[in-house]
């Protein structure tokens, strides 16, 4: 084994994994970073991996590609897990993973490495996107191979190697396990581990508490152009800017917290704490401009292929062929999702205030509840009911009626 890109992030597991490849496997390791919009600075992971004596790092910044190639897809296709949850966590591996194998046939490496454990779903995700760019490229999963098997032994060999890590005294306590992007912040291990117990609210750190939030409603206006939010409040944004702009308005109006006992694909049950203010958003109001402008059957087509899609993302199965077939059977749905809405932020809540597109399918004429001059004749509800009642009608009716004609039938 001669050289090895490792996904890097500066943190605790990390920077042992970088350690640890370069001792066991006696290989020059290849350092990758991305921005995915964790709210931290990557630039400090440079001079972490230099002190190490690494020599290739690439660092980069990925948010527009994260927001517009992987997030933005996703939600055109209202996608939640177990519904509740919005992928937040999912939707980042395989953009890691496909940065990856490009850097290892780039720099001519023999394999990639990662830090994800064997009991989330990490390893899994990570993986599955990797042999679905690269059938043949070699992975190492150091959780699978090494014997540090907890936090007070990851911090010890921190202290053997002289790493320098946050939080690396014993007098210190662990932090959580974090996971963070544009989409969401997740929270795992320590007192989250009994499901009982409450979380602290001290974890929280993109949203107020909604008891604390402020007291009046923040009224946002949300364009839509063919599925996609293109501006806020009028003022165009790029897809990253989009995500930053909610995360921000949200979370100070205590939207978008989430404590779920998730099933994950490995097979174990598992309780997280997510963050997700921009994802709660644009859920609600992508819906809500869905409803103007899909056609009912349409409409009702996404909502049952998205529990199938969710699975596929969550499980790891981006790249799969049938996710594709489902992306663009949605994507050919969202030709006319085009339009404004107005939604309202109060203390944890979104509310869908106002939607308007000049593609809309509701007719007010036809709708309205006052005098439609004749857009609509009552009368035609009868043929319609009898028709669709009609084998509820046959299951009722007396044995002897079942000889006559439909038309007959259709009479009695």
């Amino acid at each position: 084994m001669n050289k090895v890109v490792l996904a890097y992030s500066g943190g605790l597991d990390t920077s042992i994994i970088a350690k640890w490849l370069q001792e066991t496997y006696n290989c020059e390791v290849v350092t990758f970073t991305a921005d995915i919009g964790q709210g931290e600075e990557v630039e400090p992971a440079r001079a972490k991996a230099e002190a190490m004596g690494i020599k290739e790092i690439y660092i980069e910044d990925l948010r527009e590609e994260f927001a517009r190639d992987f997030v933005f897809p996703m939600f055109r296709a209202n996608a939640v897990y177990e519904g509740e949850y919005l992928l937040g966590t999912s939707i980042a591996r395989p953009l890691i993973s496909k940065r990856l194998v490009e850097i290892a046939e780039k720099v001519g490496a023999d394999a990639i490495s990662h830090g994800a454990t064997g009991k989330g779903n990490d390893q899994v995700r990570f993986e599955l996107s990797a042999y679905a760019i690269n059938a043949d490229i070699k992975v190492i999963a150091p959780w699978r191979e090494w014997d540090l098997s907890s936090r007070e032994s990851l911090m010890k060999y921190a202290e053997e190697h002289n790493i320098e890590i946050d939080y690396q005294k014993h007098s210190k306590k662990s932090p959580y396990s974090m996971d963070a992007n544009l989409l969401h912040i997740s929270y795992e291990g320590d007192i989250l581990e009994d499901p009982w117990q409450e979380a602290e609210d001290n974890m929280w750190r993109w949203t107020v508490s909604p008891e604390k939030a402020p007291d009046k409603a923040e009224y946002v206006e949300i364009t839509y152009d063919k599925g996609d939010i293109v501006a806020i409040n009028g003022e165009t944004k790029t897809p990253a800017e989009v995500m930053e702009d909610l995360n921000s308005r949200a979370g100070a109006n205590g939207v978008g917290r989430l404590d779920l006992v998730e099933n994950r694909f490995v097979g174990m049950k598992s309780r997280g704490c997510y963050e997700t203010p921009a994802g709660t958003v644009m859920l609600k109001a992508h819906r809500a401009i869905e409803s103007l402008t899909l056609d009912r059957e349409a409409a009702h087509l996404k909502d049952e292929l998205m529990p199938k899609y969710a699975k596929l993302v969550y499980n790891g199965f981006w790249f799969a062929p049938e996710r594709e077939m489902m992306q663009a059977a949605i994507d050919a749905t969202q030709e006319n999702v085009s339009g404004v809405v107005r939604i309202k932020l109060y203390k944890g809540n979104v509310s869908v205030v106002g939607r308007k597109s000049d593609n809309s399918l509701f007719s007010e004429k036809i709708a309205t509840f006052e005098d439609d001059q004749g857009a609509y004749d009552q009368k035609d509800a009868e043929g319609f009911i009898k028709l669709n009642a009609l084998r509820l009608r046959l299951k009722s009716l007396p044995v002897s009626y079942t000889h006559l004609t439909l038309p007959t039938i259709l009479l009695v």
